[in-house]
């Protein structure tokens, strides 16, 4: 499996018959490589409803008429605007064609704002546990350090933990390390940081700082295989 990192949250998973897109915040973001309007997705995996996490999902989805499993609300929000949706929530495992997901808690919110201002409440803001061929990826999403952190690292092998580490909005790059000794991941990467100033960090002193060598900087663009 290759897994691709392309800014603030966004990591692409290829296998050898599918791409999963992970929030696929694209078109407004400024650091991200790819092009909403030609990338193809198979699969869109969604964490929580906040903008800056859908993202392009509508316009992608639309366009590869895309599988997108989110939370409850958030899938039957996109579903409501003509999308494929798979619901599920917190606690729960499914396996498909494409792999296995299964959703954790995050501490956060999760509500989608309308052009016209209207906030739409989304449900409750989530990780993502993906595994795929014995390897097994977590998406953090957007959350703070909580305890329950040890039970996931204990109860699965991670190969790869995405971890956010903006500070402000969710852990910084203090409580991201204490998350990543408990969930013993063999790779720990940073997002959800220097999109904008307000989260601005040094994602390599981040890095440096994880126990075992494991912490890894990926440039956005950058591609590892599994």
């Amino acid at each position: 499996m290759k897994v691709s990192y392309h800014g603030h949250s966004v990591v692409k998973m290829e296998t050898n018959e599918h791409t999963i897109l992970i929030d696929p915040y694209i078109s407004e973001q400024g650091n991200c490589d790819l092009d909403a309007s030609t990338i193809e997705a198979d699969v869109i995996l969604l964490t929580h409803g906040h903008n800056d996490h859908v993202g392009d999902t509508v316009e992608i989805a639309k366009r590869n008429n895309s599988f997108v499993v989110a939370p409850f609300e958030l899938a039957t929000y996109l579903g409501n605007k003509g999308l494929n949706t798979h619901p599920m929530y917190i606690g729960g495992a499914h396996s498909f064609d494409f792999g296995t997901v299964k959703f954790t808690q995050a501490f956060h919110g999760s509500s989608y704002t309308e052009e016209d201002g209207t906030i739409v409440y989304t449900g409750m803001p989530t990780g993502i546990l993906f595994t795929y061929e014995e390897k097994t990826i977590y998406h953090a999403g957007d959350t703070g350090l909580f305890s329950d952190m040890k039970l996931i690292g204990e109860r699965n092998n991670i190969d790869l933990a995405f971890l956010p580490i903006g500070d402000n909005f969710t852990m910084g790059p203090d409580d991201a390390t204490v998350a990543a000794e408990w969930l013993q991941a063999k790779h720990v990467v940073p997002i959800h940081y220097n999109t904008f100033p307000l989260i601005e960090q040094d994602g390599e002193a981040f890095a440096e700082g994880i126990k075992g060598g494991a912490g890894k900087v990926m440039q956005v663009g950058e591609s590892l295989t599994l």
